[in-house]
């Protein structure tokens, strides 16, 4: 029987995901486990189990027709890695790695990008040539689709969203993350929190122990009326507009997609964030392009990565 899957992997800083993945897009079997960071080979190495274990043993030629792999860092053309949330992975050669593991064809993927071709295929930008996925979680990046192809840049480093100027303030965080990145991701949304507290602004967040307060608790405490949160969250939104207002003037796309763990709190910045786009926008471009968050959630980049290994299986690749 031909093989009739690919398996897509997405790896994290801290957790290791993996699906069988049928033609149409539908996630068969799955598992995740937390990433092994005793060696720079570790996470290779569980890669290759994981697969072999959704693929029914180790013969994976005989049921999947190729691998597709998520990274968080830059992918360069010749497959090999850098990321530097993975100790030792500054030029990883995983693709060459793995390809001869599995024996069949592998290919690798930046997370941002994987994620708009995750979107744009099963997810909130469906059928959609020119889009934009902004991930917000403990970084900020961007996956950039225009006219059907993926805006690579010269170094694969276009995407950097985290790094875009929306106010005139230049700190230390500002100049080791990136501007928008210290100012909205969710460390700084716990961050602004923590200032506030200092300040003596008091609620709900004066319950937790400082250490602990993290983007996901100043939610909880906003949405249980905390003035303080709520205000944080809306000033996060109204920067994360700036930059969205960036994108849109710059590559004029039908659909932003909010994505990554923040786009859980959507519902306390995304009209903040909308308002503040449209104000800053080129007019035509801001009036018409659309902003939702991700229907697929953490699955938008192993559909990227799976749509990509259909594609390379097939010598067919569009991107």
């Amino acid at each position: 029987m031909a093989a009739k899957h690919v398996v897509a992997v997405d790896l994290g800083g801290t957790k290791l995901a993996a699906a069988l993945v049928d033609r149409k897009g539908k996630l068969v079997r799955r598992k995740s486990v937390p990433v092994d960071p005793r060696s720079a080979l570790a996470p290779v190495k569980q890669i290759v189990s994981m697969a072999r274990d959704l693929a029914d043993g180790k013969n994976l030629k005989r049921n999947v027709v190729a691998v597709g792999v998520a990274v968080p860092g830059l992918v360069r053309r010749d497959g090999s890695v850098w990321a530097p949330n993975l100790r030792g992975w500054k030029r990883m050669a995983l693709a060459r790695r793995l390809k001869s593991a599995f024996g069949v064809p592998v290919i690798v993927e930046s997370d941002r990008n994987a994620a708009v071709l995750g979107e744009t295929w099963r997810g909130s930008a469906r059928g959609k040539h020119d889009a934009i996925v902004l991930m917000l979680g403990t970084g900020i990046g961007a996956g950039i689709l225009s006219g059907g192809r993926l805006v690579r840049g010269a170094h694969e480093l276009s995407g950097c969203a985290g790094w875009m100027v929306v106010t005139d303030a230049y700190d230390a965080d500002a100049r080791r993350m990136g501007q928008l990145e210290s100012l909205a991701a969710g460390p700084a949304i716990a961050h602004a929190a923590k200032k506030e507290l200092a300040r003596g602004a008091g609620g709900l967040l004066e319950e937790i122990p400082g250490k602990s307060i993290n983007a996901y608790e100043v939610a909880e405490a906003a949405r249980r009326g905390d003035a303080m949160a709520i205000e944080v969250y809306l000033e996060g939104g109204r920067l994360l507009g700036y930059g969205v207002a960036n994108l849109v003037s710059l590559f004029d796309p039908e659909i932003v997609v909010i994505g990554g763990g923040l786009a859980q709190a959507s519902d306390l910045f995304l009209d903040a964030l909308r308002k503040s786009m449209k104000e800053r926008a080129q007019p035509i471009s801001g009036k018409q392009v659309r902003v939702a968050t991700s229907r697929l959630g953490a699955d938008a980049n192993l559909l990227g990565v799976a749509r990509l290994a259909w594609e390379v299986s097939s010598k067919r690749r569009a991107f």
